[in-house]
């Protein structure tokens, strides 16, 4: 899993370069993982997405910061 999420964020950031700009040095995938082994079930899967999207939310506003596209003429120019 590690090596596709890892290699499909290469091809993305290749196809859509200004992403980078949007998420700076951050991860581009979210840190989490999810191990069981059998008997989930709908209501366990919902819980567990809605409390990794909580947390996804207060870290993403703790983070969060303006980034400035070198690219792009500033407006003082």
């Amino acid at each position: 899993m590690g090596y596709l999420k890892g290699r499909s964020a290469v091809i993305i950031h290749e196809r859509h370069a200004n992403l980078k700009y949007n998420y700076g040095n951050r991860s581009f995938w979210a840190r989490g993982y999810y191990v069981s082994t059998v008997g989930l079930n709908q209501r366990i899967i919902q819980k567990y997405i809605r409390e990794q999207e909580a947390e996804d939310q207060v870290n993403d506003s703790i983070s969060k910061r303006e980034y400035i596209d070198p690219f792009k003429k500033s407006k003082r120019d």
